[in-house]
């Protein structure tokens, strides 16, 4: 069967009051955005607290779907057929045609959920239910009622203009719409963890820019390119991403040769966020996000992560923090960028990583050990900041 339209059903915007139609207009853009890039032509409207893509040309049905299961904010995404009111004969006629071309293989058990927006309708809800269950008794002899667990459930909506039938409620991702909680700066690695971390903030609402530490010619154009990859892949939930590609290479060789080899990690780290909090701040964004979680390795201990955050000013957002790893590695597969992230290609954290890094640096003997920096670091900094290179990942 061909479906005329796409009801979009939705959760927590309904419950935003009179600020609701920011969100409702912010999740009908996004999803204009997404069907853009599907073969077909689509018009995407709201009406009565609900958001309908109808359907104007012939269009591939599992290229919607894939591109609906992207949009932040939907809930569920129902196939419609839309029919003109004719009267009840002629709907209890399209309720059976509707069975037989969606379900070849008949359900065992049915329920039906009928709803008015229009009162006028000559048989109320109920009764609705009641004559429609009848009817498709008498069509289907092998199907059988269940109110609690049917296989099928068969809604019923008649509205001002039409009625919807529909059965199927396909998930969508939830959230909220991107762009309607501001905007942060994702620290990306080419790790499983941080495409994670981004996703999860991303579906608050949040709009996402990068930043990557590239040490030519330590990590290769193959570790550069795996990283533009996994930007994409966020990208398809997010939207557009505004990749920071920052040379790191002589900071980190500045620090390999004046500080402590145990605390080249959180001190090289420390560096890392004062560059992504000054991109975020050029960029308009709030504040950062990583994808560290408490204990998975020694920049990532309790006082680890104090250490790191004492350099910034904007609030740090760890999505993962409290993940085990398997639970990253399963969120990452269910989104498409577990795959990219294992490729071999390793990133400069991983180059310049001490035998017998510090578990729990102290904060005074990193500043101390910082000073030793204080010839050239804050010059290096600013040429690292001024060479960044930028590329929009979508």
């Amino acid at each position: 069967m061909t479906f005329q339209a796409f009801l979009i059903k939705y959760a927590e915007i309904g419950i935003k009051g009179k600020n609701r139609y920011i969100f409702e207009d912010a999740l009908v853009k996004h999803i204009r955005r997404a069907l853009k890039r599907v073969e077909g032509s689509f018009s995407v409207s709201k009406a009565m607290g609900r958001i309908y893509v109808n359907v104007e040309s012939d269009y591939d049905y599992d290229e919607v779907m894939e591109a609906l299961q992207c949009i932040f904010g939907i809930v569920w995404i129902c196939p419609v057929v839309q029919i003109p009111d004719h009267g009840f004969e002629d709907l209890s006629k399209q309720v059976v045609e509707y069975i037989e071309q969606v379900y070849p293989e008949r359900p065992k058990t049915f329920k039906v959920d009928s709803r008015r927006s229009r009162k006028n309708y000559p048989l109320n809800s109920q009764e609705m239910n009641r004559e429609l269950g009848g009817i498709i008794l008498d069509a289907f002899s092998d199907m059988k009622v269940d109110v609690h667990k049917p296989e099928m459930m068969l809604h019923i909506e008649v509205r001002e203009k039409f009625i919807n039938i529909y059965s199927k409620e396909i998930p969508g991702p939830g959230g909220m719409p991107i762009g309607t909680n501001g905007k942060a700066m994702l620290l990306l690695s080419g790790g499983i963890d941080s495409p994670v971390a981004g996703y999860m903030i991303a579906k608050r609402g949040v709009f996402l820019d990068a930043t990557y530490f590239h040490a030519p010619p330590y990590t290769s154009e193959r570790a550069k390119q795996k990283v533009v990859d996994l930007a994409k892949e966020v990208a398809k939930y997010s939207g557009p991403i505004r990749l920071h590609i920052v040379n790191f290479t002589d900071i980190q060789l500045y620090i390999y040769d004046k500080c402590p080899h145990e605390e080249l990690t959180i001190i090289m780290r420390r560096y890392m966020m004062r560059i992504a909090e000054e991109l975020a701040k050029r960029s308009g964004a709030m504040g950062l996000v990583t994808g560290e979680s408490i204990g998975q390795v020694a920049s990532q201990t309790m006082q680890s992560l104090a250490a790191t955050n004492e350099v910034c000013t904007m609030p740090v957002f760890r999505p993962v923090i409290g993940f085990d790893k398997q639970e990253i590695v399963e969120l990452a597969v269910k989104i498409g960028t577990y795959e990219t992230s294992i490729q071999p290609f390793e990133d400069c954290c991983t180059i310049f990583v001490a035998k017998h890094p510090v578990t729990k640096p102290n904060i005074n003997v990193i500043r101390s050990s910082e000073k030793k920096l204080e010839e050239r670091i804050d010059a290096m900094v600013q040429e690292a900041l001024d060479t960044t290179e930028v590329i929009l990942c979508e």
